[in-house]
């Protein structure tokens, strides 16, 4: 069953303190819901740049799109992640990845795993946040460890845990746990090296949608579902756009392809919001998120569906 919409945009970069809390402000002005930070090494560290935006705002959520779990110890994030949703009044969501760009663990010395094993290790620290969030921390020596605020995730332990991918692996890790799904659309290009990937069509949204709905089973419908938009395209000629579009992309997808899928916005704000109308209608899709560069032309779309 389709969700209310919720909107939401992430953090590249702080230029300033003051610059990021102003554009979270706006953002909440605006008739955003949330803020998320990645995971990256070439991106500020994720939970400063959330609580940051907590204290600027009274109602915006916080949230990690998503954490490479590899790079986590489960304790120690526990204690990071009950530590934000305390300080940010309970508006923290937890985004938690198997991790994708082979770079960044060669740079921090982080063994690069098979895709396999990095799964495991994504459903084990899962297992571990539960654990934690529910009675370990606690109860540690002291008994000053922050316990979450909420208790809507991880088994009603903790904060909304979102999961997103595109593999069977990682969305079946999904479909077992987490309240929010991201059926992602970077899609990694088979023979090149791991980090280069290709943009998915409406037919692999369906098929992904269709593959988490089955293994989740009972708990499918309580799921709300996460589309995480790639570029937003202001223009007044769809198909000229797409068309244009179809050499960026390397000609792996056709303009029919460009325009059909979810993970492109392409159009005028009407246009662009029938599409978000649609896909929810088709895939499900009420989380939207957009690239922090695309900011500024998504927040009329946002002011418009509300």
């Amino acid at each position: 069953m389709a969700g209310e919409f919720r909107f939401s945009f992430n953090v590249f970069g702080i230029p300033s303190r003051d610059a990021l809390q102003e554009r979270c402000r706006r953002a909440e002005r605006a008739g955003f819901d949330t803020v998320f930070a990645p995971d990256h090494l070439g991106a500020p560290a994720p939970f400063p740049v959330l609580q940051a935006a907590a204290d600027a705002t009274e109602r915006l959520r916080v949230g990690t799109l998503v954490l490479n779990a590899p790079f986590w110890n489960p304790a120690l994030l526990a204690r990071e992640a009950a530590s934000v949703d305390v300080l940010s009044g309970g508006r923290l969501e937890l985004g938690l990845g198997a991790g994708h760009m082979k770079h960044e663990f060669d740079t921090a010395g982080i063994p690069w795993e098979p895709f396999g094993a990095r799964a495991r290790r994504l459903e084990e620290t899962i297992t571990e946040l539960r654990r934690y969030f529910a009675t370990d921390l606690a109860a540690l020596p002291g008994g000053h460890s922050p316990v979450p605020v909420q208790r809507s995730g991880f088994g009603g332990s903790g904060p909304p845990l979102i999961v997103g991918g595109t593999g069977d692996r990682v969305l079946s890790v999904a479909a077992r746990h987490a309240d929010i799904v991201g059926v992602a659309g970077a899609y990694q290009v088979r023979g090149e090296p791991p980090g280069t990937f290709r943009l998915g069509t409406a037919a692999e949204a369906d098929e992904r949608v269709r593959f988490v709905r089955e293994q989740a089973g009972e708990r499918a419908d309580d799921i709300e579902w996460h589309l995480l938009v790639q570029m937003v395209v202001p223009t007044l000629d769809r198909r000229s756009a797409a068309e244009d579009l179809v050499a960026r992309f390397s000609g792996r997808m056709t303009a029919e392809e460009i325009l059909e899928t979810p993970y492109l916005l392409i159009g005028t704000h009407e246009q662009m919001a029938e599409q978000l109308r649609a896909s929810r209608e088709r895939y499900g899709f009420s989380y939207v998120t957009v690239h922090d560069p695309y900011y500024e032309a998504f927040e009329p779309v946002v002011e418009l569906m509300r």
